[in-house]
């Protein structure tokens, strides 16, 4: 998968098993998805934040079939809609139950940032 110049600091961060969020250096909020400029002040001086990785799950669905290119071998696989404590919000991968499925999940759940083994992606478990 190519990395944009936008998020290497995401992947980076994703890479030493940390979930960094964007952070405005003029106005301090917080941004998520990185961007080239704060959507609050407009300033580029950008830089990055460590996340908690503890949020509330907003949005989950399994996808079994017709995975987009490049992902067609990773089927299945469930995507999430976290709302971080730190109030925004992004899409991970959800870490498949004992079973392998991920009907356990369910929106309103607590869950984690958990590491992934392919450091690409965020991806969240059950909040212990």
């Amino acid at each position: 998968m190519a990395n944009s110049p936008i998020i290497q600091g995401f992947r980076d961060g994703l890479a030493a098993g940390d979930l960094l969020l964007q952070k405005c250096n003029s106005c301090q909020q917080l941004n998520m998805y990185p961007r080239y400029a704060c959507p609050h002040c407009q300033s580029d001086d950008l830089g990055w934040q460590k996340a908690a990785g503890t949020g509330t799950l907003m949005s989950v669905t399994v996808l079994r079939a017709g995975g987009p290119e490049g992902f067609e071998q990773e089927i299945p696989y469930a995507l999430g809609i976290v709302k971080l404590d730190e109030g925004v919000q992004l899409l991970g991968r959800m870490a498949p139950d004992e079973d392998g499925e991920w009907a356990s999940y369910a929106c309103d759940q607590r869950v984690t940032f958990q590491p992934a083994r392919d450091k690409t992606y965020a991806n969240f478990g059950h909040a212990e």
